[in-house]
């Protein structure tokens, strides 16, 4: 087969069909591990480096705006007013929501998606790899947000049952957000959307099938539904055991789906068989065990077993089981890409 580009390459993956070499991207590749392979290079020229099919515009890194409030403890308050704590990683965790009291949503005042220098980063990944690589804006679940910076998850989850209204007047918020973000985004060149946000957890779901019907899906279902009108695919990333919510999953018309999270005993060859005709895997190399603490050989035979599992007939996107967070091994990450490259070429032979 004449060799494709990234871009190419990963579109035709998305479309459940046999591209030239299994594909690969990261939602995350934290910038320490970069710099440990490449010093001092920015992403997108580690992007070339290893040469990755896909680059990912992570908003949360490069999009939301965060205001200082106690630099000695790295605690900031996010663009919708949460405060947050930030740690050895890139991404913070919340303290503290926007909303107290309910009546607070009556005059609450979101963030502006279209301030430009939101897309500066977004800019610079278009110009230098359009039509080479895939460009990926990315955008947080808005589940996510809602629970973790609007409302806290305590008030969220209690709302389910008491009061539905103050999840779905919060949710419209973030969705419109969204909706506009991610269409400034397409017009500027990304050529795939990726909506990140945990749904389930280890053991299940975080609420029950029909919550998460009820109040996840449809706004993911939105942003899905905006990708599809411009012609452009929709993954989701949601940590956690989703088999009890997959035909969710599956009814919001995702084109992909992220992890397979085997630290949630999701099996990515089970996944194959059950909904691989449906959508395209992107997994599942574990970033808790084998990145972390594996020899490089550990990490060459798991993503041989990976690619072995859901590669046949394409539909395989090999990729972690989360992120390339600060504790992986950037040996084994580089052993990780190289594996993919070696195994991955079609015909499949592993």
């Amino acid at each position: 087969m004449q060799k494709l580009t990234g871009l190419e390459r990963i579109l035709k993956t998305i479309r459940l069909e046999e591209p030239d070499v299994v594909p690969h991207f990261e939602l995350i590749i934290d910038e320490k591990v970069r710099n440990a392979i490449l010093p001092g290079a920015c992403y997108e020229d580690f992007i070339e480096y290893l040469d990755i099919d896909g680059i990912c515009i992570y908003d949360k890194t490069y999009t939301w705006e965060y205001e200082t409030l106690d630099a000695s403890k790295r605690v900031k308050r996010d663009q919708w007013g949460a405060t947050v704590r930030f740690t050895e990683e890139e991404i913070g965790h919340p303290i503290k929501p926007a909303i107290e009291l309910e009546e607070a949503l009556d005059t609450y005042v979101p963030p502006d998606p279209d301030l430009p220098w939101r897309y500066e980063q977004l800019e610079r990944v278009v110009k230098r790899f359009k039509g080479q690589r895939a460009v990926i804006a990315h955008a947080t679940d808005p589940f996510e947000v809602v629970r973790d910076s609007i409302l806290g998850d305590v008030k969220y989850f209690k709302a389910m049952i008491k009061n539905p209204e103050l999840i779905h007047r919060a949710t419209k918020i973030i969705v419109n957000y969204y909706l506009q973000y991610l269409r400034n985004c397409l017009d500027l060149g990304a050529d795939i959307i990726w909506v990140s946000g945990d749904w389930a957890m280890t053991k299940g779901p975080m609420v029950s099938p029909r919550f998460t019907k009820e109040f996840i899906g449809p706004p993911f279902q939105k942003i899905v539904e905006l990708a599809h009108s411009r012609g452009v695919p929709c993954l989701k990333h949601t940590d956690g055991n989703v088999w009890p919510i997959i035909d969710v999953i599956l009814d919001t018309g995702a084109d992909g789906l992220h992890p397979i999270d085997p630290l949630a005993g999701m099996d990515i060859g089970d996944a194959k068989t059950r909904i691989g005709n449906k959508l395209c895997l992107m997994g599942n190399v574990s970033c808790v065990t084998t990145l972390c603490s594996g020899t490089i050989e550990e990490v060459r035979q798991e993503t041989k077993d990976v690619i072995r599992k859901a590669g046949e007939g394409g539909g395989l996107i090999c990729a972690s089981s989360n992120s390339i967070h600060s504790g992986v091994r950037p040996e084994n990450y580089v052993a990780m890409v190289k594996a993919i490259k070696e195994y991955g070429k079609y015909p499949l032979s592993v």
